[in-house]
């Protein structure tokens, strides 16, 4: 673990500035944020128009003076003066209030796996902006190896799958460690841009932005497994006339064309478990892989997993919050340490 759990205890809030949404859990209150991470510009005068939701819902669809911004890639801040404005906005003027009246306001943050200390410095620096006088970072793999109910204290091996917007990672965790661990550039994003592409070279229909995410839940929903519905309708926009057109989509395809980018988690799955200990790979064998984040819900992903590794794959409960809904069980100390303390003579 990357810092002291009692270190964490004396944290007052949990930021997980993800890709795709940014969350806030605040100790003794709970989660009171779970917002796109989007901000809406207006590159004339500089000024915030709209953050979060409202956001999100604008992308593709403003003048040429308003843009929307993402602070946070790949789990990484990009922009961190844009990240604390829409940090600032997202609390709310009560909640920012309430936190200052905190003499020393203390910041936890979940970070990628080997983040470098660039990308260490930017999430520090963005809670620094918030009043943060001082800032722990937690890896996002024990942070959601803890969400999940995972017993990453004990001596035994649990696998975690954290499947976020920009990136994949995948680690075995043991007496509250990362024994071997691997990130890989894929996540949700590549997902839908293996779809996007799927139907404009097979269907020639241009989906809008705003529809990708969308499709991905009308796949869902018209069940993308093997077991489910053989084809969908999906609306969009035709190439050549641009009018509106609907197409049948074959399901089959779809799952044959999300294939090629899931081809690299599973090699990254693989290299984890080749570069982990015998005996903690024979614990899995049992318990097998625990998943989590916003892309671990794509339909017919716990069983691809599943049919390449011969492991049990569960998701998570709630798995698009257990990174920050871990970090406040921390914060909260409800997670008990194992006594490593040196035997007395």
């Amino acid at each position: 673990m990357t810092v002291s759990l009692e270190q964490l205890r004396r944290c007052h809030i949990a930021v997980d500035l993800g890709a795709a949404r940014t969350r806030v859990f605040v100790k003794g209150v709970g989660l009171v944020v779970d917002e796109p991470s989007a901000a809406a510009v207006n590159t004339r005068t500089g000024a915030l128009i709209a953050v979060g939701q409202f956001a999100e819902q604008m992308t593709g669809r403003t003048p040429g003076y308003i843009r929307v911004v993402r602070p946070v890639s790949g789990g990484t801040v990009v922009d961190i003066e844009m990240a604390q404005r829409m940090l600032r906005h997202l609390l709310g003027e009560k909640l920012r209030r309430t936190l200052r009246r905190k003499p020393r306001l203390r910041a936890a943050a979940c970070t990628p796996h080997d983040a470098d200390p660039l990308a260490q410095r930017a999430a520090v620096e963005t809670m620094v902006g918030l009043g943060a006088r001082r800032v722990e970072l937690v890896d996002t793999l024990i942070a959601a190896a803890v969400g999940c109910g995972l017993p990453v204290e004990q001596p035994e091996a649990t696998m975690i799958l954290v499947c976020g917007a920009a990136t994949t990672q995948v680690a075995v965790l043991s007496l509250g460690s990362i024994v071997t661990a691997q990130r890989i550039p894929v996540g949700g994003e590549a997902i839908d841009r293996a779809i996007v592409q799927h139907l404009r070279q097979h269907h020639e229909l241009v989906l809008p932005s705003q529809s990708v995410r969308p499709l991905q839940l009308a796949l869902r929903g018209n069940g993308l497994t093997p077991n489910g519905p053989e084809s969908t309708e999906i609306h969009g926009r035709d190439v050549a006339t641009g009018l509106a057109r609907s197409v049948h989509v074959d399901t089959a395809a779809v799952r044959e064309a999300i294939h090629t980018p899931l081809t690299a988690v599973l090699d990254g799955i693989g290299k984890v478990l080749r570069d982990c200990p015998p005996d903690l790979v024979a614990d899995l064998a049992d318990r097998g892989i625990r998943m989590v984040g916003g892309s671990a819900l794509l339909p017919g992903l716990d069983q691809m997993l599943r049919d390449a590794t011969g492991m049990p794959v569960q998701i998570a409960e709630r798995p698009d919050v257990c990174a920050v809904l871990g970090l406040g069980a921390m914060l909260e100390g409800k997670i008990q340490p194992l006594d490593l303390s040196p035997l007395s003579r």
